[in-house]
């Protein structure tokens, strides 16, 4: 396993995330544990990108997100699948760019400081089995860019603790 994160100075927003993603696979690799490998995500993003707040919920129970690892201020526990950008993207099984979070519709805001937010579902033989949700305190702060390599993380999650698990 990594002890030490490499985030390459005045690098792009690509960059920093190419660099991330072997390190974040080394990170996880061989580590059966899915909470601790999500917080160990969730720390390399927050370090990385000083995103305002980066974390997981689970799927729980049928239809509803239940907190997981994370960092940043206090969070909501639970979010129904109906409710919010996260409840969108576990009901939709797409991920949700939003770039001013008091434009979305039913959005919950955990903290009022979260401008906007970007969540990407992993779903696993038809089910949402979490998502990984990030806000920003900065308008506009997500892009296609971050859509692709969130999502590539999320893949590489899902080929760790799910992959094993696949039905024919």
């Amino acid at each position: 396993m990594a002890e030490s994160l490499t985030i390459p100075a005045n690098a792009s927003k690509r960059e920093t995330y190419e660099a991330l993603l072997p390190q974040i696979d080394a990170v996880i690799s061989g580590v059966d544990d899915l909470i601790a490998n999500l917080a160990n995500i969730s720390a390399i993003l927050k370090q990385a990108f000083n995103f305002h707040w980066v974390g997981f919920y689970r799927t729980t129970s049928p239809k509803l997100l239940m907190l997981g690892p994370f960092q940043g201020p206090l969070a909501c526990v639970t979010i129904p699948f109906t409710k919010g950008v996260c409840g969108t993207a576990a009901s939709t099984q797409k991920t949700v760019l939003v770039p001013d979070v008091e434009k979305f519709p039913g959005h919950i805001a955990c903290s009022s400081l979260s401008k906007s937010e970007i969540v990407v579902p992993l779903v696993h033989n038809g089910e949402t089995q979490l998502i990984l949700d990030i806000d920003s305190d900065k308008l506009n702060d997500f892009d296609e860019t971050d859509q692709i390599y969130l999502e590539r993380i999320v893949f590489i999650i899902a080929s760790q603790h799910f992959a094993s698990h696949k039905t024919a």
